[in-house]
């Protein structure tokens, strides 16, 4: 099993390949570290630096936000300057980038 460190390097690496324009899932994140969604989210809470990791490019799989450590209205007005939709405070399955 990959230790905690190194698995949220790994995390951290992966943010660094969302597309702009796109975001990914707690879930697909999950998937590619062999974790849990909300093993992700915990690790993504540790986020110093968020600017160089952008963690706000994260969602729930069911599309709505999810949390933000700057709040809501950051995450939403960051997701926007990246040219990404957002309706009802959702985000449609087309703006999702999936590792493959």
């Amino acid at each position: 099993m990959i230790q905690m460190k190194s698995k949220q390097q790994l995390l951290y690496n992966l943010l660094l390949k969302i597309p702009k324009g796109k975001v990914t899932t707690y879930k697909e994140l999950a998937k590619v570290l062999k974790s849990h969604p909300r093993a992700v989210g915990k690790m993504l809470n540790c986020n110093k630096e968020p600017e160089k990791y952008p963690c706000y490019k994260v969602i729930m799989s069911s599309g709505k936000l999810g949390g933000y450590e700057s709040g809501t209205n950051k995450k939403i007005s960051l997701l926007r300057k990246d040219s990404v939709e957002i309706h009802k405070n959702k985000i449609s399955d087309k703006y999702v980038y999936k590792y493959h």
